[in-house]
């Protein structure tokens, strides 16, 4: 079960239809079931509907959550917990999103504990995920990893060196205030001295303020001609997006896992980025460089070191082609998975369908 559209671009998402592709693929019988677009703040109508969906299903039914519906609707799940095999799909807790009120940081935080505490057990796509649930008072015991997959290139050798040409800058990220745009350009409008150009691609209207902020602030900065803000975009252009690009940027506050670092990697990109969730250990030193969460003159160092030295990008690039080259495949993942639900599914008594 997904809130909204399962095609909507994001890292979650994509795992959702990923997994649930590979696991069509090794014989689960499936079916996404679609909530209220509303989620993680359901209307009264968005949670009356989750629970006429699950209510329909046959007990004894195997369904798998996902985290960004599953944390606001405690009622709902609990009120099915006898009579369904229900697991939740985390893949970072509500109450972790950047610019949120201390009350609604509290509110997300038990709303999702109570929610949790329904799951027969929780599958997350990072440890560091897996580390941040026993807040929530969920044992060890009950939580499994299943890290994302990448789809790795055919080809991840460096394209000529061209002195003359600017470096060119990908981020692939959601405009919200955890991604931590403004901070980005932030630090680049210190580098102008600096040839190089920034293509950022990601929803723009999931927080239409943060849009508009970032749109001020680049034409604010007089960084219109080097900074283009792309919107959600085709897969086979992101793609081309990944192959044309010299460095991947991304500056969030906070990742449950950071599947558009994976694919960098996959396609032999350097990394500049910070320090969370799985992002430290997807990047190791001789890969990218990473900075504290928020810290903006680290960031500006970093980024100012690989603009400026090429035998550094290159040496990065070379490193990241190879821990690129050691991330595993979807159909690894979705293996993973199927193995994971199989044996809760069994545990329960539930067929194996979802």
């Amino acid at each position: 079960m997904v809130p909204g559209d399962l095609l909507t671009a994001t890292g979650g998402y994509e795992y959702d239809r990923r997994v649930l592709e590979e696991l069509r693929n090794l014989g689960w019988a499936t079916q996404a079931l679609s909530l209220d677009s509303s989620f993680p703040a359901p209307t009264a109508e968005a949670l009356r509907d989750a629970h006429r969906q699950l209510a329909a299903l046959p007990s004894g039914s195997l369904v798998l959550l996902d985290g960004l519906a599953l944390g606001a609707m405690p009622d709902v799940v609990q009120a099915h917990t006898d009579r369904l095999c229900m697991v939740g799909l985390v893949h970072h807790p509500l109450a972790a999103e950047t610019g949120l009120s201390a009350d609604l940081v509290a509110q997300l935080f038990e709303s999702e504990r109570r929610a949790l505490s329904a799951m027969r057990s929780v599958v997350v796509t990072s440890q560091s995920t897996q580390k941040a649930l026993a807040a929530y008072g969920v044992a060890s015991d009950r939580i499994v990893v299943v890290e994302p997959g990448v789809d790795l290139p055919a080809d991840t050798q460096p394209q000529p060196d061209d002195p003359s040409a600017p470096v060119r800058m990908l981020c692939v990220a959601t405009i919200t205030p955890r991604k931590g745009h403004d901070l980005l350009v932030s630090a680049l409008s210190r580098l102008t001295d600096s040839s190089w150009t920034l293509t950022c691609v990601g929803d723009t209207q999931r927080s239409p303020a943060t849009t508009r902020a970032l749109r001020m602030q680049i034409e604010a900065l007089k960084l219109e001609n080097r900074i283009v803000l792309s919107g959600e975009i085709a897969e086979s252009a992101l793609l081309r997006e990944f192959r044309s690009a010299d460095l991947f940027v991304l500056a969030t506050y906070f990742e449950g896992y950071g599947m558009a670092v994976a694919q960098a990697l996959a396609h032999g990109l350097p990394v500049i980025s910070t320090r969370t969730g799985a992002i430290e250990a997807l990047v190791p030193s001789g890969a990218g460089l990473l900075v504290e969460p928020g810290d903006a003159t680290a960031l500006h160092d970093a980024l100012s070191q690989v603009l400026s030295d090429p035998d550094l990008r290159r040496r990065l690039a070379a490193g990241a082609r190879v821990a690129g080259s050691r991330l595993a495949s979807w159909n690894a993942a979705g293996q993973r998975l199927s193995e994971v639900l199989e044996s809760i599914a069994h545990g329960f008594g539930a067929s194996k369908a979802l």
